[in-house]
């Protein structure tokens, strides 16, 4: 699914990429940026301002009723149909995000931490900016926070991190 974020959303926006979907958001876009990129991109926007949800010129929103992080994704994902697919965890780089690839350990020997590359079987890389990933013992918690808080049933697969 793709998405164009409000401000007021930030820690949604990043959740909705740990779940492998295509988020832009920026704290700085005004409405009538966010207008742009969902209707030239055809994005569903997402927000709480409720203003900017009636505007006429959109084809697709959400409009978040919760100021609970864990009650907005299930929002999104009932509203929507979704389910999560545990294939697309951690696909997505957090910071420009773009889809992640395989990368192959040695190719990443020199640009990771060396008790990282010994522990680590498994790294990705973003195919925009570069950064590597792997699987650091905070997924395992981002995967408990799924279950337990927001109710998902998740399995562990996934990429090599993302997050």
């Amino acid at each position: 699914m793709r998405f164009v974020v409000d401000c007021m959303l930030g820690s949604l926006a990043r959740w909705l990429l740990i779940l492998g979907h295509d988020v832009r958001y920026d704290r700085a876009w005004d409405d009538e940026t966010l207008l742009r990129i969902a209707g030239e991109e055809g994005r569903t926007l997402v927000t709480r301002d409720r203003k900017l949800a009636e505007r006429r010129v959109l084809r697709d929103r959400i409009l978040i009723g919760s100021q609970v992080l864990e009650e907005q994704i299930r929002q999104i994902l009932r509203e929507k149909g979704l389910g999560v697919d545990p294939r697309r965890l951690f696909r997505r780089c957090l910071d420009c995000n773009l889809a992640t690839e395989e990368a192959p350990p040695a190719s990443v020997r020199d640009a990771v931490p060396p008790y990282v590359f010994r522990t680590q079987k498994r790294f990705t890389r973003c195919r925009g900016c570069g950064k590597i990933f792997w699987r650091a013992t905070h997924v395992a918690r981002m995967l408990e926070r799924l279950r337990e808080e927001f109710r998902i049933p998740v399995e562990e697969e996934g990429g090599g991190g993302g997050a």
